[in-house]
């Protein structure tokens, strides 16, 4: 289950809750469900960190190939121009196919890495938007917490004056 839906389900769980009898604020759920949900919360967090980390060298692995792509295609268009020139009959349109195939694999290594690029960003994108969604879910979660505990403490201290009657 991914760790908003957790989230989401905890704050649910704790919206449902019976409230304690004579208090509006305080609820009773069984303390040890309540700890095993979020042990179970924060287990699937580091799986989402590993996520993340396979995503950043699954980058790294695309833009090493493609500039290795990048070199190869150079190396042989430089190879190719090297052997072109070489021969004296034809020099002159050696050097311009030579310099075309340079040009051409100088235009695919940077389309190459522009597809990275993008690749990556999209990636890294996606990865924010999981984060932003994730800190905004638990902001929501410790705002609830920390209202529900206020709530709780102020009226917590009238139910222990002793009763009018």
């Amino acid at each position: 289950m991914d760790p908003l839906d957790r989230i989401d389900e905890i704050i649910e769980i704790v919206q449902e809750s019976r409230s304690v009898p004579m208090s509006r604020t305080n609820f009773m759920y069984d303390r040890a469900e309540m700890i095993e949900r979020l042990d179970d919360l924060r287990a699937e967090l580091p799986s989402e960190l590993r996520k993340a980390a396979a995503v950043l060298e699954e980058r790294d692995r695309i833009i090493e190939a493609g500039r290795r792509e990048a070199d190869r295609i150079i190396s042989e268009g430089e190879t190719e121009h090297a052997r072109l020139v070489s021969v004296n009959e034809i020099t002159v349109s050696s050097e311009h196919e030579g310099a075309r195939i340079v040009a051409e694999a100088r235009t695919e290594a940077q389309r190459l890495r522009e597809e990275v690029d993008d690749y990556v960003d999209t990636a890294l994108a996606n990865f924010e938007q999981f984060l932003t969604r994730a800190l905004a879910s638990i902001e929501r979660g410790r705002d609830k917490m920390h209202a529900l505990r206020e709530i709780g403490t102020f009226q917590g201290e009238d139910s222990e004056r002793p009763l009018p009657f």
